[in-house]
């Protein structure tokens, strides 16, 4: 059974959709055995007692630079010995020691199907309204495993939503977290947990 980790910054809806997959046996194959918020008071700690599962708060105010704070979220992660951490809605940018440490064991879920409307600046409804501006006919989400790059890492899997008329960015947004996100973000953690994907050449496969 492998340990995952769940990085979080608020409310935690991509958290409750791994919990809600475990429970119903989607992921047969790993267990979230902690959850780590980068403030107080995210939602997403409740989430994670309420299934009693640990949650610990490491604030970014609290350490001199983005170095030392990944250091410290390191040694957090590797004390418990996580196997696969899964970044969701987790608004902090960590430094490239992260990746390495981690290497295709740190995934994220980025809702449009990159190589659109990805990369520095497009998160949260930002996508969403980019999407919109431009006119495309269909959007969708990407989960992918992270590297240095924003949003460059390897494509696990990728699944399109249509843009309908009179679609503003928030009723896209759920949109696509509900028929996008949700469902690829366990089945992804649960290929990782079979031990189903190998990384070659910057290209997933799956097994």
């Amino acid at each position: 059974m492998k340990k995952i980790a769940v990085l979080v910054s608020g409310g935690g809806t991509n958290l409750q959709a791994i919990f809600d997959a475990c429970d119903s046996g989607i992921i047969k194959n790993g267990r979230v055995s902690v959850v780590v918020s980068s403030k107080e008071g995210a939602y997403a700690l409740e989430r994670a007692k309420n299934h009693g599962v640990e949650g610990i708060v490491i604030p970014k105010k609290d350490y001199p630079d983005r170095v030392e704070y990944t250091k410290k979220l390191i040694s957090e992660l590797q004390t418990r010995d996580i196997d696969l951490v899964v970044l969701a809605g987790f608004m902090i940018i960590l430094d490239e020691c992260f990746t390495r440490t981690f290497e295709n064991r740190v995934m994220n879920v980025h809702p449009a199907l990159i190589p659109s409307f990805c990369g520095e600046g497009f998160y949260g409804l930002h996508v969403h309204e980019a999407a919109l501006a431009k006119g495309v006919k269909l959007t969708g989400a990407t989960v992918h495993f992270v590297n240095e790059v924003c949003d460059g890492g390897p494509i696990i899997a990728q699944k399109s939503v249509p843009i309908l008329e009179g679609d503003t960015p928030e009723i896209l947004q759920r949109r696509v977290m509900e028929e996008a996100e949700w469902k690829l973000l366990p089945e992804a953690i649960e290929l990782f947990c079979a031990d189903r994907l190998t990384v070659a050449d910057n290209i997933v496969h799956i097994k």
